[in-house]
């Protein structure tokens, strides 16, 4: 009986560990980052096809697409940029990973991307990023995994391709090539609110856009020369509405509220050319 005992518990021990080995092995094959459930996503894009992000990864995906159009980079080069990201972080802002892999795009202090306080500016990041994909000959005419590989000279060379899809959808929304497309819902406990956050809206906008909004206590205005302007900001603000506080987004005849977490039409529109933000008032 004795020895039958320990060749169950030898047989449980055996499979947890190859379970372990299991998880192990994908979590590698998907660059270091589990999914995550669908319940803990607060983001949806539309945007001739759906990706679901939460609001951490929501914000780092309009802040790869802004710094990669200030940059003057084509929509392909923010594809390749956010499928990269995808795969290395999960478009998360990793405190460390493999070795000494740092930040979005996991790169290495110890290969010249700069100090690990530098890569985790996720705008210091992208614009490393777009620097070093700018320098692969040809990359525009590549498949995203090979110009993706290029930069990162990953040991799963063929693992970005498989963010492709989600990362083209993103970018259709972020650089303004879809209307309403970028819809959150916040939480009642937003990490800022009144002056405080209508500043670091502000300064966010200048950061990822050089941009110069007209701030109050209230929130901001954003002037937007054209359609595909005004629609990057706006997507830019809700995707940046739970670490800063945003409670409503107007641009055209459309409105993003943080009660309802969509767009929908609405008869207070603001002056042609204009994006509106409001922030939640202080508590």
């Amino acid at each position: 009986m004795w020895v039958r005992t320990r060749a169950v518990v030898a047989s449980g021990v055996v499979l947890v560990v190859l379970a372990a080995l299991g998880i192990w092995i994908a979590i590698r094959q998907m660059g270091g980052q589990l999914r995550l459930p669908l319940s803990t996503r607060t983001c949806t894009v539309q945007a001739d096809g759906r990706v679901v992000l939460d609001a951490d990864q929501m914000a780092n995906a309009a802040t790869i697409a802004a710094i990669g159009i200030q940059r003057k980079m084509p929509d392909q080069a923010v594809v390749v940029a956010l499928a990269t990201a995808y795969q290395e972080s999960g478009l998360r802002n990793l405190a460390g990973g493999d070795r000494d892999s740092v930040g979005l795009f996991q790169q290495r202090p110890s290969q010249g991307w700069g100090t690990p306080e530098q890569i985790r500016d996720p705008r210091y990041a992208a614009r490393k990023f777009y620097t070093a994909l700018k320098k692969v000959r040809g990359w525009e005419q590549m498949r995203v995994t090979d110009a993706a590989q290029n930069v990162q000279r990953s040991a799963f060379p063929e693992a970005y391709e498989k963010w492709a899809d989600e990362s083209e959808v993103l970018t259709r929304a972020l650089v303004g090539h879809a209307t309403g497309a970028v819809a959150c819902t916040v939480g009642r406990d937003p990490v800022m609110r009144g002056e405080a956050a209508a500043s670091a809206l502000t300064r966010g906008l200048a950061l990822d856009w050089g941009l110069a909004g007209v701030a109050d206590l209230t929130g901001l205005t954003v002037p937007a020369a054209d359609e595909r302007r005004g629609w990057r900001y706006a997507h830019w603000l809700v995707s940046h509405a739970q670490d800063h506080g945003v409670k409503r987004v107007r641009f055209g005849d459309l409105e993003w509220t943080a009660r309802d977490g969509t767009w929908n039409r609405t008869d207070d529109a603001p002056a042609a050319g204009r994006v509106v933000a409001e922030v939640f008032a202080e508590a």
